[in-house]
């Protein structure tokens, strides 16, 4: 970054630089003034170029710095995203689970209440049979000590 201070210093060498240019180019030599402010320059030139690359370097990590902000924005979004989302996920699962232990439970007990009813009716049938076979036996029995008695008397 130029200031006034650098031009005041390039208006004070410029002469002198352009007086060692004639010299040079004419082939006279050179005073170790002459050689000391060629190296000023020089150096002046060299600084200023590295000024303005430090300045490109500085610009560059400003922009980088913005770019990170936006990505770190960016991800906090995504990461605050992808927590709800589980969230969600989570109530929709804990949700389906309850429905699902509810339909389960009530087809146990419907199903328990099915087979209750099929073995009461099946005991009842045997139950039943067994009845009318003790009866028929019985009964049975009873004819034959009767048949007996008759031949007996």
């Amino acid at each position: 970054m130029k200031t006034k201070i650098d031009d005041f210093l390039m208006e004070m060498i410029n002469p002198k630089i352009e007086e060692i240019e004639k010299k040079f180019t004419s082939n006279e030599p050179l005073t170790q003034d002459d050689i000391n402010t060629l190296l000023l320059k020089s150096q002046y030139n060299h600084i200023n170029h590295l000024d303005e690359k430090l300045d490109e370097t500085v610009n560059f990590v400003k922009n980088l710095e913005f770019k990170f902000e936006k990505l770190e924005i960016r991800f906090n979004h995504l990461e605050e995203k992808l927590t709800n989302d589980m969230k969600n996920l989570e109530q929709k699962l804990t949700g389906d689970m309850k429905n699902l232990e509810q339909k389960l439970t009530g087809d146990m007990i419907n199903l328990e209440e099915r087979l209750s009813k099929k073995m009461e009716t099946t005991i009842q049938q045997a139950l039943n049979k067994n009845m009318l076979m003790l009866i028929t036996i019985l009964g049975g029995f009873f004819t034959i000590i009767k048949i007996a008695e008759m031949f007996a008397k």
